[in-house]
């Protein structure tokens, strides 16, 4: 019985022993686990930065000159898409951004966080929507904290739209996003606006939740009363909510799939959308909409020499800036509307270059051989073309980099053909 005891104590200590060697084992297992982990990983400072070169794709011979012509191929084929026929377009726009800053933006799945890439393509999609739409307005509205606050008045300076969002440190993404809240003060804040200019909001979406103080449906009717067109551009994932605000009110909605995607989703909303028929109640018999003229004002720039006087818009003493045509009201930026006599002001130069959107150029078609050449220079710049063709092209693209214009049937090189669709808005073929 004794001896038996002792070798029931030793196994049990053998067992012990052996124990404590297998969970040594399994620590150390971890802890290399652990480490291979980290080094795949990589260091944390390395998150900030993109490897922007894991994106570019060379040829065979060591050229990224395919890497181009395939991003040239996809503005083409994104331009061929888009109808080439004149729309009835609101030239007119106010626009309230409505900008996620809740935690969920603090998220790393773009770099170097979704708060930051946020507020940079924002600034960027500021500037670019004033350039091509001059006589629009645009105001900030922020989701965080379950409410929605006001971050820019409604402005037609994009000076003070972008000095609303680039002190980072007011912005700083706390607690869950309201959508009703938002929604509800953005649809406030253009209550007032006439008929006769186009009503949208734009939504910056990354969380998966909303917390809402009431019925968000009963939002989305009153801004399908209003009129009032919603877009949303989500980076996490698709919910029934948002899709159903947008479809709805007769905005786009897209998922953000990467940073590149992401700015694609919010450029693609920079041109004026077309109008809806809204049907007889709104446009008279038949559904017909009908044309609506509207008063403008043209005003008188005053130099910098000019006496300082009182503007009406921020009431401080100013030397440059406008006067009202019909009141004589001093004004700081053009274009806006005159807060005495509530005229229209707007320049020319302004008015002018909101009219591209309304009858947009016609995408030039590739020349796929030499016959019946018009010329061996490009039209625009008079640089040579090249006689021999190029063995693989991406789809829509020419060979002979030549681009032909079906209404003067003259020849364009690739860089002119991107600078006409582009920048200037109108065919040098055409036009002379």
């Amino acid at each position: 019985m004794h001896s038996g005891s002792d070798s029931d104590s030793f196994d049990e200590g053998d067992l012990t022993v052996r124990g404590r060697k297998a969970k040594g084992k399994g620590s150390a297992r971890a802890s290399e686990k652990g480490k291979q982990k980290a080094k795949d990983q990589g260091y944390a400072w390395e998150a900030t930065y993109v490897r922007s070169w894991d994106t570019v794709q060379e040829d065979e011979a060591g050229s990224l000159t395919g890497a181009v012509a395939d991003l040239l191929a996809r503005g083409r084929r994104r331009r061929l898409l888009a109808p080439a026929a004149a729309i009835r377009r609101s030239i007119i726009r106010h626009l309230v951004l409505l900008l996620d800053l809740s935690a969920s933006m603090t998220d790393r799945d773009m770099r170097p966080t979704r708060f930051d890439l946020m507020l940079e393509y924002a600034r960027e999609f500021v500037t670019e929507w004033f350039d091509q739409n001059p006589l629009g307005q645009i105001g900030i509205v922020g989701m965080r904290g379950g409410i929605g606050e006001r971050i820019g008045e409604m402005s037609g300076n994009p000076q003070d739209v972008l000095r609303a969002i680039s002190e980072r440190h007011k912005l700083e993404p706390i607690g869950e996003p309201s959508l009703q809240n938002a929604i509800e003060m953005a649809r406030s804040s253009m209550s007032h606006l006439p008929t006769h200019s186009s009503r949208e909001i734009l939504i910056i979406f990354g969380s998966l939740t909303t917390v809402d103080p009431g019925n968000v449906y009963e939002t989305l009717t009153s801004c399908i009363k209003d009129r009032i067109r919603i877009s949303l551009v989500a980076l996490a994932a698709e919910m029934k909510i948002c899709r159903e605000l947008c479809d709805k009110t007769g905005g786009t909605f897209g998922v953000a799939l990467n940073e590149g995607h992401f700015k694609d989703l919010l450029f693609e909303l920079i041109p004026p959308p077309a109008q809806q028929n809204t049907g007889a109640g709104a446009g008279g018999a038949g559904g017909k909409m009908s044309a609506d003229l509207m008063m403008m004002g043209f005003p008188q720039r005053l130099p910098d020499t000019a006496p300082a006087a009182l503007c009406v818009c921020h009431a401080e003493m100013r030397a440059a800036g406008f006067l009202c045509p019909r009141c004589g009201a001093r004004l700081c930026d053009a274009p806006t509307d005159c807060d005495v006599c509530g005229l229209v002001i707007v320049s020319s130069p302004h008015l002018a270059r909101s009219y591209h959107h309304l009858f947009p150029v016609k995408p030039y078609s590739a020349v796929m051989t030499l016959d019946n050449a018009p010329s061996a220079t490009c039209h625009a710049c008079a640089l040579p073309f090249k006689n021999t063709p190029t063995t693989s092209v991406g789809e829509g693209m020419s060979p002979f980099d030549r681009y032909r214009c079906q209404d003067c049937k003259n020849d364009f090189c690739t860089e002119c053909d991107v600078f006409v669709h582009d920048v200037l808005h109108c065919c040098p073929g055409c036009e002379t």
